[in-house]
């Protein structure tokens, strides 16, 4: 180990924007055995391990670095996956510089240690030799359901299983995943890497009901039928921006853009979007907004351009994602806001009249006189996402917090007995490893309840 002054961090090799701009596929080629030994034996074995505890989920990294440098596959396998519901995802999507990489501390002086990608390369090669996540358990009659089957649903569901308990997930849409599903894009996380997870769940005893949508009748009969209720069905509500014409054509919603650009890839029935030649432009900063943008220059824009109210350091997304997005043709226009939507006759858009703005005491100011006008054909707000108010909550006594999320104390119990909550739709729109980490946790809860009836 400590081999930091000997091996640099490694170069994530990626696609060719060329090829990559012609499909949906992922970009980054993972690390073969030789490079994740090596970028593991960087590690100096903190006595105080930042990227342990910045990681959301309180993941082994140490651990499983150690075991990597010395070629211990299955142990490392078995750490990671202990603590994480689905590492291979988390490796390929967690924003580590922010995160694990970004306490790493190699960083500032040596490079991180590549944690994100040998993360992924653990569990990638673990499957590939035939090692399991899941072990043999005795089930109990316990049964617990599961409303949504995005990250926080199917992290819950692993714990719930890996202690004997039964689980059933519940999901509106044709498949299992929720935002991974359908709101990541593929260039991210390949859905075939998702769909693995979910049949690996199934394998394990999980029940998925895909195509039904709860609602107070249904609600009722979870609530008769299973031990315990979890909530777990994301924050999918765009944020109305009280701007004129914010619903002409050729507006879209980020989640519904995307939702929509990854049924057109599944081949299901929706409202297909054409960006063939057209101007996009994408109001936001976050992972959100690079999503869109590299999503809108695959499906043929003639440009993809995103606007955002601060400077470029102030931008809350990846560094990598805004890289990708700059080599793929993404264009960006810092210190601007939108201040109104300019439409044609029949209802289309034109343009958006930005302002000007700058920053001061840490609030975003507009900056009079400053207007510009920039041309575009379609327009995607990603400025974040609100919990939908299900009819079947106040119909069941559950009750919202002020911002209307569904409240619950300090151990995920909401104002329902028997009903927990977790991930968005309790803390609000956040990452994948935070809704993960929610799930994980409110798992440990229910067993902990359910032994003690």
């Amino acid at each position: 180990m400590q081999e930091f002054l000997k091996i640099s961090r490694v170069k994530t090799v990626k696609r060719d924007e060329s090829e990559r701009l012609g499909d949906f596929k992922e970009i980054y080629s993972l690390l073969g055995a030789k490079n994740a030994t090596e970028q593991a034996s960087r590690c100096v074995q903190c006595a105080n391990p930042f990227c342990h505890f910045t990681c959301p989920l309180h993941n082994y990294i140490p651990f499983w670095l150690l075991n990597t440098a010395n070629s211990n596959l299955q142990t490392a396998f078995n750490l990671s996956n202990e603590t994480n519901p689905f590492p291979e995802i988390t490796g390929r999507v967690c924003p580590q510089d922010r995160l694990c990489e970004g306490a790493c501390t190699l960083n500032s002086n040596f490079g991180a240690i590549a944690i994100g990608n040998i993360e992924t390369y653990i569990t990638e090669t673990g499957l590939a030799n035939g090692l399991k996540p899941f072990k043999d358990v005795k089930f109990s009659d316990k049964k617990v359901a599961i409303i949504g089957s995005g990250p926080a649903g199917l992290s819950a569901a692993t714990y719930l299983l890996r202690n004997g308990i039964n689980a059933e997930i519940f999901e509106a849409d044709n498949r299992a995943g929720g935002l991974l599903a359908y709101g990541i894009p593929g260039f991210k996380v390949e859905k075939i890497v998702i769909q693995r997870r979910v049949d690996m769940l199934k394998d394990a005893g999980a029940v998925f009901h895909t195509n039904t949508k709860i609602d107070d009748r249904n609600f009722h009969d979870l609530m008769s039928e299973f031990d315990a209720v979890i909530l777990a069905f994301g924050a999918r509500s765009s944020r109305s921006q009280g701007i004129a014409n914010e619903n002409a054509k050729g507006i879209y919603k980020a989640l519904d853009f995307l939702t929509t650009v990854q049924k057109e890839l599944y081949k299901e029935e929706c409202d297909a979007i054409d960006l063939v030649g057209k101007k996009v432009v994408v109001i936001g900063g976050g992972d959100t907004a690079m999503d869109c943008l590299r999503s809108a220059l695959r499906k043929g824009a003639s440009s993809a351009t995103c606007v955002y109210r601060r400077d470029r350091a102030s931008m809350p997304g990846s560094k990598k994602e805004f890289v990708n997005a700059t080599e793929e043709g993404a264009n960006f226009i810092f210190n601007s806001a939108i201040k109104d939507i300019v439409v044609n006759d029949s209802g289309e858009v034109l343009a958006l009249n930005l302002a000007k703005t700058t920053t001061k005491d840490g609030k975003v100011e507009v900056i009079k006189g400053g207007e510009v006008m920039q041309n575009a054909d379609v327009v995607i707000f990603a400025l974040g996402f609100d919990v939908e108010n299900l009819s079947f909550l106040s119909a069941n006594g559950i009750e919202l917090d002020k911002y209307g999320r569904v409240a619950t104390d300090d151990c995920f119990r909401t104002s329902k007995i028997g009903v927990y909550a977790c991930g968005d739709c309790k803390r609000g729109s956040d990452l994948v490893v935070t809704a993960a980490s929610e799930g994980k946790n409110v798992a440990k809860v229910i067993v902990k309840d359910l032994n003690n009836l």
